[in-house]
């Protein structure tokens, strides 16, 4: 049977909340923007359409991809303070520290290469994946799938990344049913979506294939490279603590991630910082609030703009400076010195 639109959102929103009436969604591959798809991919990249329905035969809408990817119920939850505690604790300093030691050369070799120094490189590491001990269990295919055609917030961009999935399995000789991730389709330790695995991942430990699930030397080159091609600049800051002393911060907030306030422009609405502003360096006015504390400000500089590429939100790319900053600290005697190779 066929479903139209608000009987498909109806049976998932039953998955959703346990219904065992819900358990089976219709498969997709009986859906006409399904089939337009598959007839698509055919004509465009050549995939033989016997291949194609037999990958999307048996998909199902993911209740969880959609329940894992809502956003909360109310916007007020999101707490910076909370968001650092996940990502800051002891755990995860002390496993970047036994990472950096394990591949210390490497890193070495990757910071030589792109100029994207060891710590952020082991930091992104251990937001996205605790090194490599979390990549995610979802099938990436029905994932990406369930996102492509039930997710009509961001139908587009998963489409896109979909179409992605299926050029990338093909050219690493791998069937598209192979491949696990994030509910979001991200994959490996890196936890590159496909898109930029095949535009920005590389085989850094040379062994002639690209392969992030398994290779944490491909998982750091790659990362580096995809910071210095979003325009990474070497020896340069990231962030600095600023206050905010005049009476309303969010005209500049407001201006938006990408530096673009002069030090002019920060003079004029007193917001100061313990690093005075270099002439001809812009910077955003970063705001990282909790309901339960006063905000946070900083200013961000091109630096800060390169991580939130990597994942758009100004939690996420503080969170990595800071544990980066920590890394740094307890790497700052002996981690470099523990590669033997």
């Amino acid at each position: 049977m066929n479903f139209g639109p608000w009987a498909r959102r109806a049976v998932l929103a039953l998955a959703l909340l346990g219904c065992p009436a819900a358990a089976q969604p219709e498969r997709l591959a009986s859906r006409p923007e399904v089939k337009e798809f598959l007839d698509e991919m055919a004509h465009r990249h050549g995939f033989r359409r016997a291949d194609l329905d037999r990958w999307f035969r048996d998909l199902r809408p993911d209740p969880r991809v959609l329940r894992a990817i809502a956003p909360p119920a109310d916007p007020a939850v999101r707490s910076w303070r909370r968001y650092r505690e996940r990502y800051l604790d002891e755990p995860r300093i002390a496993g970047g520290a036994r990472f950096w030691k394990r591949h210390a050369r490497t890193l070495r070799d990757a910071e030589r290469r792109y100029g994207v120094p060891r710590e952020i490189i082991v930091a992104i590491l251990g937001v996205e994946t605790i090194y490599g001990r979390n990549t995610g269990h979802f099938p990436a295919l029905a994932a990406l799938a369930t996102l492509a055609f039930d997710y009509p917030q961001r139908a587009e961009l998963f489409r896109r990344e979909l179409e992605e999935l299926l050029l990338l399995a093909r050219e690493q000789r791998r069937s598209p049913l192979a491949w696990r991730g994030s509910y979001a389709g991200a994959l490996g330790l890196a936890q590159f979506l496909p898109s930029s695995y095949r535009r920005y991942a590389v085989d850094f430990d040379g062994d002639g294939r690209i392969d992030l699930g398994a290779s944490p030397a491909d998982a750091i080159g790659s990362i580096a490279h995809f910071l210095g091609e979003h325009g990474w600049e070497a020896g340069a800051p990231v962030a600095v603590p600023a206050q905010a002393n005049g009476d309303d911060p969010a005209e500049l907030v407001q201006a938006g991630i990408v530096p673009s306030l002069s030090p002019a422009d920060l003079a004029r609405h007193a917001v100061t910082s313990a690093i005075p502003p270099q002439p001809g360096r812009a910077s955003a006015l970063i705001d990282l609030a909790s309901p339960d504390g006063p905000v946070e400000y900083w200013l961000g500089f091109q630096n800060f703009y390169v991580l939130t590429r990597y994942n758009r939100s100004s939690f996420y790319a503080m969170a990595v400076h800071q544990l980066s900053r920590e890394l740094a600290r307890a790497c700052a005697r002996d981690c470099d010195d523990a590669d033997p190779r």
